[in-house]
């Protein structure tokens, strides 16, 4: 993904163009994409006030990291990146006809209600703004190659980076990205050989530095970085794209050539002293050099990903049954935020039955998205990916809202004794805005707080769901326990977190049913709900030898296709309205 795709991808995510802008050359300046986006989020102060466009604000902070220096004694420097800054204005303001003001570029004052309503009305923003961000990308991109062209020849050495500081060896990475990329690119258009891209990470890292420690983390990558060195020959460029995240880029003839590569290295970073790793690569071999050189990368990306799942090899090509699940990707990305703004995304329920009662007790609200032209689109195919970047949280907002809106038409229908439960994402855990929305919506829609339930899965960070699970159950929610059985650490987080209700994994109670050992352990799980004043609910019931079972054993309420499919809002809306009725005769 090149500079411009990643900044309008952002954008599409509703960051404004400060942040998409800095956002999109976050690697260059040795960050991670939240960093940036954090960092960069005020940097839309002046442009909300119509002062200054938000790109030139963003693309100086750019400049500044790569061009700019700590010391406030280099004055040659700082001479330098004040020229470089100028220009950068100046060409800006030549390709933009004079215009570097916010308010002139859109033709509007964002700073008053009625023309920033118009901004609106007219789609302004999305008309011209992407236009001004290419830009300003354009820009950048030929000012910081002619840097890395008329600094070639320099470099910082390790002394000089413990002297100057963290800036210096930011520095130097920048520098390091662009002279890797440069290098690259005079391959891909010079060399007659094949070219491949190999790009590996350690498995589980995380879990090494937990165990271990950051700085012996620190350690391994540079024992691989100088590994790597000795491997490579000066025509295989190498770079460490972030964190354990690394990337080679070789000519070869046969594609066993790349195995050998691959094997060689291997053997050498298998181990670092006592600490045993493991390393998952994918490769890509390039067909069209015209490509961007980042959807090389890319694709070398998806197949390192892919080989986690892989039991037999630790070596996985990327080959052209990837190619579907890239343009899925792209598509998903770039029409998710239509789904919300058109209200593609529809909200599906779930009813849970009591057994005994054989009534609706209760629903999940689940998403699904109905395409304009493409149709249905299930969750399996565009929740990992919104959950990678993000949007997730658009998309549960918008869930949360629906179901608010449901519960209150069924109070006005009398309708009393449903409750919904909605799904709480893991990005969720990691910030307290949920609670603000949370309390927002149920106000707004004026409905008891006790009838929007908030599900929350089991396999998520044990700490970090026992934190969020004590703020949500003092703001007064009924908290369920999502897919209970399905990871290793269930009756641990029973302990350390304030659940009202956990809800028995499909697989789970599947497997308990095969045997006479299952069902008693079943039973015992039913039995330590009821001790600990638990509600209990089983997932994902099919058939009535099951319904039977938990019957016999005491769990009353259910859910599955047994007794409903997941279904729209207004059947189950029907159903209620039925069962309403006939307890009223």
């Amino acid at each position: 993904m090149n500079h411009k795709e990643r900044a309008r991808q952002l954008i599409q995510q509703q960051y404004h163009c400060a942040q998409a802008l800095f956002g999109a050359f976050a690697d260059e300046v040795g960050m991670d994409l939240k960093t940036a986006l954090k960092i960069s989020s005020c940097f839309g102060g002046g442009m909300r006030q119509g002062d200054v466009c938000g790109c030139i604000s963003a693309a100086l902070m750019v400049l500044g990291m790569a061009l700019g220096t700590y010391d406030p004694q280099d004055k040659e420097r700082d001479i330098s990146c004040i020229k470089k800054t100028e220009e950068y204005i100046r060409i800006f303001k030549d390709k933009m006809g004079g215009a570097v003001c916010c308010r002139e570029i859109l033709g509007k004052d964002l700073s008053i209600m009625d023309e920033l309503a118009e901004i609106h009305s007219q789609n302004l923003m999305q008309q011209i703004c992407p236009n001004v961000l290419d830009t300003s990308i354009d820009i950048l991109e030929q000012m910081l190659d002619g840097y890395i062209d008329a600094d070639e020849d320099q470099d910082i050495g390790t002394d000089e980076i413990m002297e100057n500081g963290e800036m210096q060896a930011v520095l130097k990475n920048i520098r390091r990205f662009r002279r890797f990329r440069k290098n690259v690119g005079e391959l891909l258009l010079s060399s007659r050989e094949k070219i491949g891209f190999i790009q590996f990470d350690i498995r589980r890292f995380k879990i090494i530095n937990d165990l271990y420690g950051e700085k012996i983390g620190d350690e391994i990558l540079d024992f691989i970085k100088a590994q790597l060195s000795e491997v490579c020959s000066k025509q295989q460029y190498f770079i460490n794209l972030r964190s354990d995240v690394f990337m080679i880029v070789t000519e070869y003839a046969e594609e066993e050539e790349l195995v050998e590569l691959i094997q060689k290295l291997d053997s050498r970073v298998s181990c670092y002293k006592d600490v045993k790793l493991q390393m998952s690569y994918g490769v890509y071999t390039v067909e069209d050099r015209q490509m961007e050189l980042r959807q090389m990368e890319d694709r070398a990306a998806m197949a390192r990903k892919a080989v986690k799942n892989n039991g037999v090899s630790h070596i996985l090509f990327y080959k052209d049954q990837f190619k579907e699940s890239l343009y899925n990707r792209k598509f998903i990305e770039e029409n998710m935020q239509a789904a919300i703004t058109e209200r593609q995304f529809m909200m599906y329920l779930q009813p849970k039955y009591s057994i005994t009662k054989n009534e609706i007790v209760g629903a999940e609200a689940l998403v699904r998205w109905k395409h304009p032209e493409r149709g249905m689109i299930y969750p399996d195919q565009f929740i990992p990916i919104i959950e990678e970047n993000g949007f997730i949280r658009e998309v549960d907002y918008y869930i949360w809202e629906e179901a608010c809106r449901f519960i209150k038409k069924c109070e006005k229908e009398g309708i009393t004794n449903c409750p919904i439960s909605v799904n709480v994402s893991r990005v969720h855990l990691r910030d307290d805005e949920c609670i603000g929305v949370l309390s927002e919506l149920i106000r707004r829609c004026e409905i008891p707080q006790e009838m929007l339930e908030l599900e929350i899965t089991e396999s998520v960070d044990d700490q970090q769901m026992s934190q969020k699970a004590y703020q949500l159950k003092e703001e007064g929610y009924t908290l369920l326990m999502d897919d209970f059985g399905s990871g290793y650490s269930s009756l641990n987080i029973l302990l350390e977190t304030p659940f009202d209700v956990i809800k028995l994994d499909k697989k789970f109670i599947e497997n308990m049913m095969v045997s006479t050992k299952g069902r008693m352990i079943l039973e015992q799980v039913v039995a330590m709900s009821n001790k600990l004043g638990l509600g209990l609910l089983a997932e994902g019931v099919e058939t009535k030898e099951q319904v039977d079972v938990l019957r016999g054993i005491g769990c009353d309420h259910v859910q599955g296709y047994y007794y409903a499919k997941p279904m729209p809002k207004e059947d189950v809306f029907e159903l209620l309205k039925k069962q309403f009725a006939q307890k009223k005769a």
